[in-house]
């Protein structure tokens, strides 16, 4: 594939990225959030998170599917997109929620265990944006730096629980992501298990003419 296609790819998830929060900041200038305006804005951006999340470990099981080896150059923006909106989702929760008040947010996080799930899904996202950069990728060498950014399954499977231990009635759309999330993790188990499998030697018989 070709630079300029690649860098279109790139800018085509720079731009649908911002779009939701485009959409956000414009509905609220407008009242346009519904009744709960506050529970909408943090609802939506935990939403965008767990799908950059998936987006981000989808990346890897497409390009060998595939054989799209370029795909690989996107997965760094969606990871950002992702950390990105785990931020604004606490964001709106500290700020709208609990008034910017750290006491209170501590007392709300020790009642409701979800908050403590999805508190540990954007830490473990906060070392995969620090070493995002082809700078980090280099000082820490490729295998420790792949072993590293494996903790995107950790962040994402926390989002998914506290996603699922929120919701108080219909939960479709957490086991959608949920079955998403499993999908990939097989994937990902499977293929582990095929480069870990040993490849049979080739045994020569005397007299074979080999």
């Amino acid at each position: 594939m070709k630079e300029k296609d690649i860098q279109f790819g790139k800018l085509l998830i720079l731009v649908n990225g911002i779009v939701p929060l485009a959409l956000l900041v414009w509905d609220q200038a407008h009242n346009r959030l519904g009744a709960n305006p506050q529970n909408f804005l943090i609802l939506t951006t935990g939403m965008m998170t767990l799908i950059f999340l998936v987006l981000t470990m989808a990346v890897t099981p497409l390009r060998k599917i595939t054989g799209w080896n370029w795909l690989i150059q996107l997965r760094r923006m969606l990871g950002l997109y992702a950390f990105f909106y785990g931020c604004l989702h606490f964001l709106c929760f500290f700020s709208l929620d609990r008034g910017f008040s750290i006491s209170n947010t501590l007392s709300e996080m020790l009642k409701r265990k979800y908050l403590i799930v999805g508190s540990t899904a954007l830490i473990v996202m906060i070392p995969l944006a620090v070493t995002s950069t082809n700078a980090m990728i280099k000082r820490l060498g490729g295998k420790q730096w792949r072993a590293l950014h494996r903790l995107a399954y950790v962040a994402a499977i926390c989002g998914v629980i506290h996603y699922y231990m929120q919701v108080k009635a219909d939960v479709r759309q957490p086991l959608v992501f949920a079955a998403v999330l499993a999908v990939l993790l097989v994937y990902r188990l499977l293929d582990y298990w095929r480069q870990r499998k040993p490849v049979p030697a080739i045994v020569v018989k005397p007299g074979s003419g080999a």
